[in-house]
């Protein structure tokens, strides 16, 4: 594989250097980091599209999804691959464009619920950032993935916001409709009994109703510039 409120950290050795943004779905994740990325020179893992592949491997292959050991096979056995242009590939094959489809998004949640499931793609995460600066979003990265992130963000928004910009995102125009979905997923997320969507307590928050994407990158270029002069000068 591959390729605003303030608050106080301590640093220390432990820190990693991955810059963790959590956050519901629909509020700005995906399209922020790909700014870090390009404001900040560090490389972005993109952990939506990651158990979207690996959705995308247990529906082709049509099994149970209610069965977790057999999900956690297919997932083992699954190559995801992330190219600089944004290309996802799996097991060797494009699939960017099939992974944002419904069949996904309706399995999406049920499958990364498994224990077993996460277990496995929680380590290769752990694993590929292990080395270098990472921007890093999703819904657990701060509290669980990475607790020990060098910088943790996490990004919200009402819910008719959210739901406006995923319908444009996804050219859909039905807007009632992407709104009923996000409650969905939100109910879903939040309330999974394994690695549940919820703000880490050391997270700097952004309620980016009002904000503009743009303002939202600069405030966080801000922050991970200040953490990573702190880091380095404790280090030294």
């Amino acid at each position: 594989m591959p390729s605003l409120l303030r608050c106080s950290v301590t640093m220390s050795e432990t820190l990693v250097s991955v810059l963790a943004i959590d956050g519901p779905v629909g509020a700005g994740k995906s399209t922020i980091a790909g700014q870090l990325v390009d404001r900040l020179g560090i490389t972005r893992l993109d952990t939506g599209a990651l158990y979207r592949a690996v959705t995308l491997a247990v529906f082709r292959e049509g099994v149970d999804p209610a069965d977790a050991e057999i999900c956690a096979k297919i997932v083992q056995q699954s190559q995801v691959e992330f190219d600089q242009d944004g290309t996802v590939r799996l097991n060797g094959e494009d699939v960017t464009r099939e992974i944002r489809g419904a069949d996904v998004t309706c399995l999406v949640s049920q499958i990364s619920a498994h224990r077993e499931v996460r277990q496995v793609l929680v380590h290769l995460q752990r694993r590929i950032a292990s080395s270098g600066e990472w921007v890093v979003e999703g819904r657990d990265i701060g509290t669980v993935v990475f607790p020990d992130a060098l910088l943790k963000v996490y990004l919200t928004a009402d819910i008719a916001e959210r739901a406006r910009r995923r319908a444009e995102q996804d050219s859909v125009t039905e807007q009632s409709l992407v709104e009923s979905e996000i409650r969905r997923r939100d109910i879903s997320d939040s309330t999974r009994i394994v690695s549940p969507l919820r703000q880490a307590e050391d997270a700097v928050v952004f309620e980016s109703t009002f904000l503009s994407i743009d303002e939202v990158t600069d405030r966080i270029t801000r922050l991970w510039k200040e953490r990573c002069e702190q880091k380095d000068g404790g280090e030294g």
